[in-house]
């Protein structure tokens, strides 16, 4: 069996070439400075895995549908998966989408998820590619590329728009990590922590996240909106609405807070130890 990676040679391809090699498939895979083409791989290879930039990736499946079979099966691992599924299945072949929910610096699949939407497959295709994973000791989350975009608007789309602001926001106001430092309490430490590690990476990443997700904007909406009424409540100090508030966000998080607590308590725990 061979397994050919568009894009290869990027971190994330790299990965996933190891995952498919100690599987026993020979892999190929392409690069922008390869010899090796995305038709060569389409021609070639039983599974076509696609591991480019979010812009780039319909592009690139539909470069390669031509040469696609029903003997074949496409997938892709970009963060986003209605446009790139609705793309491939213009093609002949199996459809999975995938999406790994971390980022090229893991060194393996271990505790990692990955978000599989089979969309155009045989159970048979499906398990192997599946079990492929688990193998490597990832957890498998099975949706529908509706039902991921919609959930990613918040895991990645709200997430990310709350940290861009906690860093605009500081910026405006003349603060930032240096000033504040000798302020820190640990959580605060963590909040810090996770807004540098994501202006550390690429913008253009981020970008495509938020401006592509056709479910983000909604999302965005309801955001503006919880701004709006909580700066409403305190300013006009009152405490009873607060509360009230506060409770029912609690009541929301059905149990997980005490998880949260548990897991941050870790952390802070990891960072004094230092």
């Amino acid at each position: 069996m061979e397994a050919g990676i568009i894009g290869g040679t990027g971190k994330m391809g790299t990965l996933f070439a190891g995952v498919f090699e100690r599987a026993g498939y020979e892999v190929l895979s392409s690069g922008r400075k390869t010899v090796v083409t995305p038709e060569d791989i389409a021609k070639k290879s039983d599974i076509v895995m696609i591991s480019v930039p979010i812009r780039e990736t319909v592009r690139i499946i539909e470069r390669i549908t031509p040469y696609l079979s029903e003997s074949q099966l496409i997938c892709d691992l970009t963060s986003l998966k209605t446009a790139p599924v609705e793309a491939m299945l213009k093609s002949r072949s199996e459809v999975i989408g995938l999406h790994p929910m971390f980022g090229p610096s893991v060194q393996s699949l271990r505790r990692q998820t990955i978000v599989v939407c089979p969309s155009r497959c045989t159970d048979a295709s499906r398990e192997t590619l599946t079990a492929l994973f688990r193998n490597e000791g990832a957890n498998i989350t099975i949706s529908t590329p509706e039902e991921h975009d919609r959930i990613m608007a918040v895991v990645q789309g709200l997430t990310h728009f709350m940290s861009l602001c906690i860093a605009e926001t500081m910026r405006r106001t003349g603060m930032n990590p240096q000033v504040t430092g000798p302020y820190m309490s640990p959580v605060y430490q963590i909040e810090m922590g996770i807004v540098g590690r994501l202006l550390s990476q690429d913008p253009g990443l981020y970008g495509d996240m938020l401006m592509l997700n056709p479910f983000v904007p909604a999302v965005l909406a309801a955001c503006e909106h919880s701004v709006s009424d909580l700066r409403d409540i305190i300013n006009g100090e009152d405490e009873e609405l607060f509360c009230g508030i506060f409770r029912e966000n609690a009541k929301n998080f059905n149990g997980y807070c005490e998880k949260a607590s548990d897991e941050t308590d870790f952390l802070i725990k990891s960072l004094v130890g230092r």
